[in-house]
């Protein structure tokens, strides 16, 4: 991909900091403009090298950018869309990062200025750390990014999208906004929900005594709680089903262990491990979505 002459990032933290410094270390963009709502935090982000200069005035960050990422919380995404579209330069294109996607995207279509585009954007990257601080350039690399578009998405906008994530080392796949929230209540949305009742239902006292399999299923549990209580919120008919399906294997194992029924016991278990362990080459293809790219495959984990 080209050069760009200016990205502006709204929110730079962890997802937006790695953006911000995989562009600079890709020579992708000459300036990089780093927005956001604290001083000591966009600080960080000029220290860590993920931005060329930094402002906390969305409208002045904005207006020269060609290409305009928003990367706050979901429950804010909407909002810094419209005040980024208002700003922004005639033909900027804008996308976001939001976990959710049905509900921002419905909100926006049809309601910015036609000199702007918005297409959606969702990096299946990250962790339970937060900030600039915690960013890296190579935090893309071989990682889906899921776009969004609509039937109102012209197709050029879709493919620059694509083309951006593409170039900072990204697989991208083509969802519609629906699908999107409907695939990650069960992959992303419910483990979350799953990982923090399980640390919560831990007692206290047992604490010092926890092993590695408590810290690796619990260890999203440590993300932002207010963060996750708007994507629970935005996606939540989604997550009610998932969790519903969820605990429907719950009560599964729960009456195997109440029977003595080894045998149910060892199917769900066997049941388990063998979708864990599939390589990504033997996943089904699933005609709701389709990657980009030439990429015919999820990326490997």
């Amino acid at each position: 991909m080209k050069q760009r002459d200016t990205v502006a990032i709204v929110g730079v933290g962890l997802i937006g900091g790695s953006i911000g410094m995989a562009l600079r270390a890709r020579g992708l963009a000459r300036h990089v403009v780093g927005i956001g709502r604290r001083a000591g935090s966009l600080r960080t982000a000029r220290q860590m090298g993920a931005v060329t200069r930094t402002t906390l005035d969305l409208a002045r960050g904005v207006a020269h950018a060609d290409l305009v990422i928003v990367c706050t919380p979901v429950g804010r995404i909407a909002a810094d869309v419209r005040a980024a579209a208002l700003a922004c330069r005639a033909g900027a294109l804008i996308t976001d990062v939001g976990s959710t996607k049905a509900e921002i995207v419905a909100s926006l279509e049809g309601e910015l200025p036609r000199q702007t585009r918005f297409v959606g954007s969702h990096p299946l990257a990250g962790g339970e750390r937060s900030g600039p601080a915690a960013a890296t350039a190579d935090l893309l690399v071989d990682r889906a990014v899921i776009v969004t578009p609509t039937v109102a998405t012209r197709d050029d906008d879709y493919t620059a999208v694509a083309a951006f994530w593409n170039s900072l080392g990204a697989r991208v796949v083509r969802m519609s906004p629906a699908n999107h929230d409907r695939v990650l209540a069960a992959t992303s949305h419910l483990p979350h929900l799953a990982a923090s009742a399980l640390a919560a239902a831990t007692p206290e006292d047992d604490l010092p005594l926890v092993a590695g399999g408590w810290l690796d299923t619990t260890r999203v549990a440590s993300g932002d709680a207010e963060l996750w209580r708007q994507i629970f919120s935005s996606n939540r008919s989604n997550v009610l089903t998932a969790l519903a399906r969820y605990e429907g294997v719950l009560a599964s194992l729960r009456h195997a262990l109440e029977q003595g029924d080894e045998a149910k016991l060892v199917e769900i278990l066997a049941e388990a491990k063998r979708r864990r362990d599939l390589p990504a080459n033997d996943l089904p293809a699933n005609p709701d979505y389709s990657w980009s790219q030439g990429n015919d495959r999820p990326p490997s984990h």
